[in-house]
C-alpha cells in the first residue's frame, strides 16, 4: 500500500532528478544567456508606447481616495499648453492607463491631417492597482498587480490640443470623441474658460468703477478746461 504523501515525494524526486540531468548537458556556445524564470521586476517594465512609470519605490500601494478640492486651489483646472481641452465636470474618478491610451489614440488619429498639431496629457497613471479574485477569503496578503491608474479630481484638465491653429468646430468634435472613451462626464474648455473649484466656476472679479467727478484734482482741471 502507498499513500498520497509518499507518491508525491516520489514524483517530486523524479522531477528534480530530471532537472539536474538537464543542467549537466553541454550548453550551446553563444553569447546570449537564456533564463527559464523571469525576475519579479520584469513584470513592471514598460515599452515606449505604454503609459507606466519607469521606476517605482513600492510595487503595491494602498487604494486611496480621489482628492476633493476644498482648499480653494484651482491648480490644474485651466489650459497650460494648448488652445483647446477637456476637463472633468462630474465627480472625480480613477482613470486607468488603458483608458487614457485609447482616448489619446483617438485624438492623434483625428489630428493626423493637421501637420504640427500636438496632444498634451495633463495626468499620468503612476498608481499600481492590485486586485484579488472574487469570492476569495480575506488574508494571505494583497492581491496581484493588474494595471496602472491615476486619481483625477473634479475640474482636472485631462487632454489639451494645440501646436497649430485649430478651428473650434473641429476641436469640439475631436475632443468629444475622446471624452466618450473616458468613464466620466467631461466639458470642453478654451483659453478664455474660467478656472473650476469643484462644481463652481471661479470668475475673476471685475475692476472697480471710479467716478472721475469725485476726484478733486480731476474736477478742478475739468472746470478749468471748461472756463478756457
Amino acid at each position: 500500500m502507498f499513500s498520497l504523501s509518499s507518491l508525491s515525494r516520489q514524483v517530486l524526486s523524479g522531477v528534480a532528478g530530471v532537472g539536474r540531468s538537464l543542467s549537466r548537458l553541454p550548453q550551446p556556445a553563444t553569447g546570449h544567456r537564456v533564463t527559464t524564470a523571469l525576475p519579479s521586476l520584469s513584470l513592471f517594465t514598460r515599452g515606449r508606447h505604454q503609459l507606466a512609470p519607469k521606476k517605482v519605490k513600492h510595487l503595491k500601494r494602498h487604494k486611496g481616495k480621489v482628492p476633493i478640492p476644498i482648499g480653494g486651489s484651482t491648480k490644474g483646472t485651466t489650459l497650460a499648453y494648448g488652445d483647446w481641452g477637456i476637463r472633468i465636470k462630474d465627480n472625480g474618478t480613477r482613470l486607468s492607463a488603458k483608458q487614457l491610451t485609447t482616448a489619446r489614440e483617438v485624438i492623434q488619429k483625428k489630428l493626423k491631417v493637421l501637420k504640427g498639431a500636438k496632444v498634451y496629457l495633463r495626468v499620468f497613471p503612476d498608481i499600481p492597482v492590485c486586485i484579488k479574485g472574487s469570492e476569495t477569503r480575506m488574508g494571505k496578503g494583497k492581491g496581484t498587480f493588474e494595471y496602472w491608474a491615476c486619481r483625477a479630481p473634479t475640474g482636472r484638465v485631462i487632454f489639451e490640443i494645440g501646436g497649430v491653429p485649430i478651428r473650434e468646430e473641429l476641436a469640439r468634435d475631436i475632443l468629444r470623441q475622446a471624452a466618450a472613451k473616458l468613464p466620466v462626464k467631461m466639458e470642453f474648455i478654451s483659453r478664455s474658460s474660467p478656472p473650476r473649484l469643484g462644481n463652481l466656476l471661479v470668475h475673476p472679479p471685475e475692476p472697480p468703477k471710479v467716478d472721475v467727478a469725485s476726484i478733486p484734482e480731476a474736477s478742478s482741471s475739468a472746470a478749468a478746461e471748461v472756463s478756457a
